[in-house]
C-alpha cells in the first residue's frame, strides 16, 4: 500500500468523507475518489462502505486503523525532526524542565544568563520526563533538567548537583531548634500525610520506605505532583515527603523542612543529544544551573 495512498485513507477516516479528505490533503475531490478506488483495487477489498451519506470503514478498515495511525503518527515525528535539524545553528537556547526546576531554578539561572550573553534568546518550556525525551530526541529543545534517571539511549545524562529527600510541615509544627536535625522516618507513624502518587525512582524510594512504617502514616490526600504536596502542606493539611527544590518552592516562611532519616539521594540531570556538542552558551548556562543547585542545597 503505497504512502500516498496511506495518508488519504487516514484523512478518509479522520473526516469521514472524501470531500473533507481531499481538502486536508489539499488535493481535488475527483483526484481523491480515484486515489481511493486505486487503493482498494490494489488491496482487493473495500475500505469504506458509504453509509447516509458519510463513509464507513469496513472491518477491514477498521483492522488496519491501528497500524495506519501509528504510521501517521511516525511520519509527522519525523517532519518535525527534519524541520529542526534544518534549523540554523545560532538558533536559540532551547530548554526543558520539569515543572519544580521551573519554579525555583530556571529563573535565576537564566537572568545570570543574560548578563553574562546579552544578545541570546531564550526558548524555556516545563515537561514530564517522559515527554522531555522525545522533546530533546525529535531536536524540539536542546537541554533538558530533570531529577529522574530515564535511562534513555539516545540521550546523554550529566549529574548536575545531588541532593537529598525532604519532610515539610506547616509552619511552627515543629520547634525551632529541631529544624536542622533529620526527621527519622519512623516519627512520621499515624503522622497526617500528603501522599505522592507519582511513580518515579523517587516516588518508588518513598513508597518503599514508609511502608515499614508502624503504625502507617494517615494519608486522606493523594496528589500527583510535588508542587501540589507543597500548597497543601503549607494550607496545614500535613506532612510530605518532597524533593530539595519542591522544599524551597514559594515563600520561606510557608513551610518548615527537615532532611528525612535515612539519607535518600534525589539527583539534578542535565540531558542533551549525544550528536550535538554543546556550544558555549550551553555550557554556561548548565555550570550556572550547577552553582545555584549546589548553593541552594547547602543554603549558603
Amino acid at each position: 500500500m503505497h504512502l500516498r495512498y496511506i495518508e488519504l485513507f487516514h484523512a478518509v477516516l479522520t473526516t469521514g468523507s472524501l470531500t473533507g479528505a481531499a481538502k486536508q490533503l489539499n488535493i481535488s475531490q475527483p483526484a481523491a475518489s480515484k486515489a481511493l478506488q486505486h487503493a482498494e483495487s490494489q488491496l482487493g477489498f473495500a475500505l469504506f462502505s458509504r453509509v447516509r451519506g458519510r463513509l464507513q470503514p469496513t472491518q477491514q478498515a477498521l483492522s488496519m486503523r491501528d497500524r495506519v495511525e501509528k504510521i501517521i503518527h511516525d511520519m509527522h515525528d519525523l517532519k518535525r525532526l527534519t524541520t529542526n535539524m534544518s534549523q540554523p545553528a545560532s538558533y536559540p537556547l532551547r530548554v526543558t524542565c520539569t515543572p519544580t526546576l521551573a519554579q525555583v531554578l530556571l529563573p535565576s539561572a537564566i537572568v545570570l544568563l543574560r548578563r553574562a550573553f546579552p544578545g541570546v534568546t531564550v526558548e524555556l518550556a516545563t515537561q514530564h520526563s517522559a515527554v522531555m525525551c522525545e522533546s530533546l530526541a525529535l531536536r524540539e529543545t536542546d537541554i533538558g533538567l530533570t531529577l529522574q534517571d530515564t535511562g534513555h539511549q539516545t540521550l546523554r545524562q550529566k549529574v548536575l548537583c545531588r541532593g537529598r529527600v525532604m519532610v515539610i510541615a506547616p509552619p511552627r509544627w515543629w520547634p525551632e531548634s529541631d529544624l536542622a536535625q533529620p526527621l527519622p522516618v519512623g516519627a512520621l507513624a499515624n503522622q497526617p500525610l500528603i501522599g505522592i502518587m507519582v511513580r518515579d525512582a523517587l516516588g518508588n524510594q518513598l513508597h518503599g520506605h514508609l511502608a515499614q512504617v508502624e503504625p502507617p502514616p494517615r494519608t486522606m490526600v493523594a496528589v500527583q505532583t510535588y508542587q501540589l504536596a507543597h500548597a497543601l502542606v503549607a494550607k496545614g493539611e500535613g506532612l510530605a515527603l518532597v524533593d530539595p527544590f519542591t522544599a524551597r518552592c514559594g515563600d520561606a516562611m510557608s513551610v518548615q523542612t527537615r532532611p528525612l532519616k535515612p539519607h535518600l539521594d534525589v539527583v539534578l540531570y542535565a540531558m542533551y543529544r549525544p550528536d550535538s556538542p554543546l556550544n558555549p552558551v550551553q555550557k554556561r548556562f548548565l555550570d550556572l544551573v550547577r552553582q545555584l543547585a549546589q548553593r541552594m542545597l547547602t543554603n549558603e
